[in-house]
């Protein structure tokens, strides 16, 4: 009979801490445009990678070299495309420069990179001025990662996406350290 009662209140009690400690919920931004063919112009321009958060730090060994990265997305030459140009301070001080090139899905609001069929990224809202979240998914890897307009966001953006990311079953952590200054970021693309 005791056993039955300790069952029952630690089933109660897990009940209580779920309804109390659920994840918040972060919408997802809308990557259509008026004719369903355009990123809206606020996703477009210079962005700051912040923060990241995944599974393991398999999923972000990627950036563990890295000092800080800006971005620069910019419309396609034809419907439905994006450009992302980002130059990249790695730690020992070099720079690296990238290119990317994202589809939108027709219908739907994921991104795709050319020449990675497995690879779909989705973008969400941030709390933090200025900042965007995106969940990035391939073959064998789910990670979160933190961008904003500004290469220094207010602390209280990067503990926001912590926790969230905690939330969703992210248990490793990465934040660039930006201790060097960013590379030049050529934006003719």
């Amino acid at each position: 009979m005791f056993y039955q009662i300790w069952v029952a209140l630690l089933y109660l009690y897990g009940i209580i801490l779920n309804s109390i400690y659920q994840c918040p919920e972060h919408s997802q931004l809308t990557t259509l445009g008026v004719d369903g063919k355009e990123l809206p112009e606020v996703h477009l321009g210079q962005w700051h990678f912040i923060a990241g958060a995944a599974p393991t730090m398999k999923e972000l060994a990627t950036f563990d070299p890295v000092d800080s990265i800006v971005f620069n997305m910019a419309a396609g030459s034809i419907p439905m495309q994006f450009h992302l140009r980002a130059t990249i301070r790695m730690k020992d001080g070099r720079c690296v420069p990238r290119k990317w090139i994202y589809h939108l899905t027709e219908g739907s609001t994921d991104l795709r990179t050319e020449g990675r069929p497995d690879m779909k990224t989705e973008l969400f809202s941030s709390s933090c001025p200025g900042g965007i979240m995106l969940n990035e998914t391939g073959q064998g890897y789910q990670r979160f990662l933190l961008y904003n307009r500004s290469p220094y966001p207010p602390k209280k953006c990067v503990e926001e996406f912590k926790s969230l990311t905690s939330c969703l079953a992210s248990k490793a952590f990465l934040l660039t350290p930006r201790n060097q200054e960013p590379c030049e970021l050529e934006t003719d693309l």
